[in-house]
């Protein structure tokens, strides 16, 4: 896996949004999302689509095309930000080819925008699972300073969470959106999940659709490949009151205790609170004893 250059202070990044359109009550945040940067010593460029709507997506198909493309290839921009998830960044990835550049640039973002990491680690480029600049001033201050170091060349500290299921594992992290990587499975953006510790979280899904897409991956054999697994945040998939249902956790324990592999649950990662950010196709180790999580890639290898 190639892992970008280290951005340098005064650095410029492109914002695109490659999938939802900027909403009205997101546009404080938005915009203190891009002062974040600018504190940190970066110029942020805003991609003309930024403010673009075609229905849920933030312009046309071939407009938001046209910004990853500018983004990736010109040398000007040493970074790529996601505005926002929502829907839509797989529809740019139809015939796409990622163009040989000298060397690759970091992309951040998570949500939606799991199906262009997961392009990217197709491409065995790293990335990162982070905060969009509509959410990353709900970041506290130790989860900025982690960002910030590890995009500067600095290593990234340990995780904690809860063992789940013990054992230990190595592996190349893929972090996703449950619900978006659902939908990429048997695609040409699925990658292959040998050797894998898989990162999953996801947002506002009832258990009884949580249960029906990880069924999914069990039918299709994914969980007996992968080397471990952890898990973020389930953010308002509980169920309301009066709804005969399991809850989030009884439905992870059914579907994923009986594979035999090291587990993690309760990492801060996901939607709706702190988004520790995740080295997309980074070589993690993982303790599920311990429900720790250990990042060993710091410098790039080919």
């Amino acid at each position: 896996m190639l892992l970008p250059s280290p951005l340098k202070k005064g650095d410029s990044l492109l914002a695109i949004a490659p999938s939802g359109t900027l909403r009205d009550k997101e546009k404080i945040k938005f915009e203190e999302g891009v002062e974040i940067w600018h504190k940190n010593g970066y110029k942020i460029i805003l991609e003309e689509n930024y403010q673009d709507r075609e229905g849920y997506l933030a312009g046309k198909d071939e407009i938001r095309r046209q910004a990853l493309h500018k983004a990736w290839t010109n040398p000007q921009y040493k970074g790529i930000l996601c505005v926002r998830g929502g829907y839509g960044g797989a529809r740019l990835l139809e015939n796409w080819q990622w163009e040989t550049i000298p060397q690759p640039k970091w992309l951040i973002g998570f949500s939606d925008i799991t199906s262009l990491l997961w392009s990217l680690y197709n491409e065995k480029i790293i990335s990162i699972h982070g905060a969009v600049l509509t959410t990353i001033s709900q970041e506290p201050d130790w989860s900025l300073k982690r960002l910030f170091d590890y995009v500067e060349g600095k290593p990234l500290l340990p995780l904690h969470g809860h063992s789940f299921k013990g054992g230990k594992a190595q592996g190349r992290l893929l972090s996703a959106n449950l619900t978006v990587a659902t939908h990429l499975l048997g695609t040409s953006l699925c990658p292959k999940f040998d050797n894998v510790i898989l990162a999953l979280e996801d947002v506002q899904e009832a258990p009884y659709r949580l249960d029906r897409m990880l069924t999914q991956w069990r039918l299709m054999g994914i969980f007996h490949r992968v080397k471990g697994i952890i898990l973020g945040r389930f953010s308002g998939c509980n169920p309301s009151d009066g709804i005969p249902s399991w809850n989030v956790n009884e439905v992870l324990c059914d579907r994923l205790l009986d594979f035999n592999i090291p587990i993690i649950s309760d990492l801060p990662f996901g939607h709706d609170g702190v988004n520790a950010c995740l080295p997309v196709g980074g070589l993690v180790e993982i303790d599920g004893d311990e429900g720790m999580i250990k990042f060993i890639d710091t410098v790039a290898t080919s």
